[in-house]
């Protein structure tokens, strides 16, 4: 096995914790729109990439205008769209629900991966990807009927499950098109190419802020208040808006693509790709500890069989002893 495997799978290990934490904003913060959610956490994050970037000045130097036009691609994709599309699921149809359509990203980057370049013989792939799409339909079918038992408007679970579509699009290209850059430019450091990206995407968020606060100017109410409008572009919960912005983007966006990038640059992308599934598994813990009761049998043998996915997609690779390939 080749050292930079079990390193790679702990640096996804950890990117998927800290991922995690971002499905639970949306329900920590009903009152305030995706569109806000979204802003407020890049725009955090372009701010904390302002320092590391003059600490960093030297490697950011090296990047070119190509690299920087990626940057902002990458930004604007894996980042804004994405997480507005995923918090506005969130919103219209609870965590759960968008959580498990997410969850099918460890199966759709793995095979858009490596139909885009053979890292691994397909048929060592389809043992673990059959374990891993079998854990994530059992886990989906689990709530599924815990939300049919609740009463969940049909059209909003409709509404929330294309918006979640539209979020795993988004981030099947990122992490494939991130994965290549990177695995082209071993030179850069994965926390050089996750500044960069912040710095990326700190114009594009303002942007938003402006255009959320013209129409906050406009109707004289929150953007992000629907039930109850309140002064200010912070909204009704300023102090716990600031904190979940900061925590998401030092946490999830800076410190979980630092991690990420280094998973990439690792690992087959093929390999990673699968890996996404901690992300799923981490989001699914937060929201029972949120919900406070404990997982059912059906979601148990389903997270039991996600597991043993990931293991069996890390040994297929390990066994056959692929690298990434520029």
């Amino acid at each position: 096995m080749s050292p930079a495997l079990p390193a790679g799978v702990a640096c996804a290990l950890a990117a998927g914790l800290l991922w995690g934490l971002v499905f639970i904003v949306p329900v920590l913060l009903p009152e305030y729109s995706a569109a806000q959610l979204s802003a407020g956490r890049y725009l955090a994050f372009g701010l904390v990439a302002l320092p590391l970037a003059l600490a960093d000045r030297v490697g950011l130097s090296r990047l070119g205008r190509a690299d920087w036009r990626e940057a902002m691609r990458l930004a604007l994709v894996g980042n804004l769209v994405y997480y507005g599309l995923l918090a506005a699921a969130i919103q219209q149809a609870g965590a759960p629900l968008p959580t498990m359509i997410i969850g099918t990203l460890p199966v759709v980057i793995a095979v858009c991966a490596n139909l885009g370049r053979r890292e691994i013989a397909w048929r060592r792939m389809a043992g673990p990807l059959a374990v891993l799409g079998a854990g994530i339909a059992l886990v989906h079918a689990d709530e599924m009927a815990r939300l049919a038992a609740l009463g969940q408007s049909p059209r909003q679970l409709v509404a929330g499950a294309l918006l979640a579509v539209g979020a795993v699009v988004c981030w099947t290209w990122y992490p494939i098109r991130n994965a290549r850059w990177l695995q082209a430019h071993p030179q850069a450091g994965p926390g050089t190419w996750a500044t960069a990206q912040g710095l990326a995407t700190l114009p594009l968020a303002a942007m938003l802020w402006i255009v959320l606060g013209l129409g906050w100017l406009a109707s004289g109410a929150a953007p992000g208040s629907a039930a109850t409008p309140e002064p200010g572009l912070l909204g009704p919960q300023p102090l716990r808006f600031v904190g979940l912005m900061a925590l998401t983007a030092v946490g999830a966006s800076w410190l979980g693509s630092v991690l990420w990038n280094r998973a990439s640059q690792q690992l087959p992308t093929a390999l990673a790709g699968q890996l996404i599934v901690f992300e799923t598994l981490a989001a699914l813990s937060y929201a029972f500890v949120l919900r406070g009761e404990a997982p059912g049998p059906a979601t148990l043998a389903g997270i039991g069989l996600l597991v043993a996915g990931v293991m069996l997609g890390v040994r297929a690779f390990s066994s056959q002893g692929s690298a990434p390939k520029a």
